[in-house]
């Protein structure tokens, strides 16, 4: 019999397929909800909690904030604001920083930039290539940069100007783009999020870098997902060592607190002027010390080789563990960002593991992805899996 509360949110839309869960508290990687229950939190509120829950540094950071300030308009200067930026700008090698809120606020500035970097080419109707099976938010212009009919579907007409492309095939890119004198950017997530946990290869990275040099194009890297250390370096695209012109942030730059930003290189860094972009709660002061406690705290206790190694550790766990399962495909990712692709469709997972105390979700229908706060150790990897793989040998050999 389970101990969940019933579904009781009547007056909010129904967006979200939820689970009846309501969670009351969390401490380090365990959550309780109302009724009591914990469970051990593998999805972080979708690569989010990036120093886990209630953390004995981050919070009484922002208590101090909330005492002081928590928003000013952007008509003056947010001390945190140039700290954060220089902050990035210093990690990333680019140079200059847009604040925002979301994930999909900051896609949609940088298909705003990659417009205007064309206009100011003389190019009138600018063109952008994007991917298949992409992910990059539910605003009209982020939807239609999106490789995913399904919540595609209803919201049409979508705005046009974009060329899709599939992962990791430089031909397709060049085949698609040949004799077209439109195209200003390619944009990409480093490691596809919601399309399913599909890494880009280093090889291919770099040769999307090299052909963008050659073409005077943007690169623009989405990092919202995969960045902030989830793979074991600031930015999953550094494993390939190359530098964007654009990147878009979000998710886990504040721990959980709302905040977006796209970092800009030298070709891109100047394109925006006053009036040409602006929100209205982007670089608010109690953001932006979230975004500096998090990567301050995340220098000092090593959370970037802590991602690496106990990533490594949970993959080739589940590997081994799920090794000559009918039914298995592979475990895919880097870091504390993992798919487990299965045969069958297995969104009842979801359910299955919260029942036996396991946050996780399934994204592309048949990817089991798991994107933990960064602090998670080997020991509770370890629980991940002997909660988890159970479920996985029981569900296949039913869809058997």
């Amino acid at each position: 019999m389970s101990a969940f509360i019933e579904a009781a949110s009547p007056h909010t839309m129904t967006t979200y397929g939820r689970l009846p869960i309501a969670l009351s508290h969390g401490q380090g990687c365990r959550v309780w909800d109302v009724n009591g229950k914990q469970y051990l939190d593998a999805l972080g509120g979708i690569a989010v909690n990036t120093l886990g829950h209630n953390h004995p540094e981050l919070v009484p950071a922002l208590q101090d904030q909330i005492g002081k300030i928590i928003h000013s308009c952007n008509y003056y200067h947010v001390p945190n604001a140039e700290k954060l930026a220089a902050k990035l700008v210093e990690l990333s090698g680019m140079s200059n920083v847009f604040f925002c809120c979301t994930g999909l606020e900051a896609n949609e500035a940088a298909l705003k930039l990659a417009r205007k970097f064309g206009h100011d080419k003389g190019i009138e109707r600018p063109e952008i290539v994007v991917y298949e099976k992409a992910f990059h938010g539910r605003s009209i212009a982020t939807l239609s940069a999106t490789g995913n009919t399904k919540i595609q579907e209803g919201f049409g007409p979508l705005v046009e100007g974009f060329v899709r492309v599939p992962v990791n095939d430089i031909e397709a890119l060049k085949k698609a783009t040949e004799g077209n004198p439109n195209v200003v950017a390619v944009f990409f997530e480093t490691i596809q999020g919601e399309g399913g946990v599909n890494p880009m290869r280093i090889e291919y990275l770099k040769q999307v870098r090299e052909l963008c040099t050659q073409k005077d194009w943007l690169l623009m890297i989405d990092e919202v997902q995969c960045g902030m250390g989830r793979t074991g370096k600031w930015f999953a695209h550094q494993w390939a060592g190359i530098v964007p012109d654009v990147m878009p942030l979000a998710k886990g730059l504040g721990s959980g607190v709302p905040i977006g930003a796209v970092v800009a290189g030298p070709k891109a860094a100047n394109i925006f002027q006053p009036g040409n972009h602006g929100t209205t709660f982007g670089g608010n002061p109690l953001a932006m010390r979230a975004g500096v406690e998090t990567i301050r705290i995340m220098e000092q206790d090593g959370l970037l080789e802590n991602a690496a190694k106990v990533g490594a550790h949970l993959k080739a766990s589940l590997e081994k563990a799920l090794a000559g399962v009918a039914g298995f495909q592979e475990v895919r990712g880097q870091g504390l960002m993992l798919g487990i692709e299965l045969a069958k469709p297995c969104g009842a997972l979801t359910l299955r593991a919260a029942e036996a105390g396991l946050l996780i979700s399934v994204t592309a229908d048949t990817v089991v992805r798991m994107v933990p706060p960064l602090i998670m150790t080997e020991a509770e990897a370890d629980e991940v899996v002997a909660i988890l793989v159970p479920l996985i040998k029981t569900f296949l050999a039913e869809q058997a």
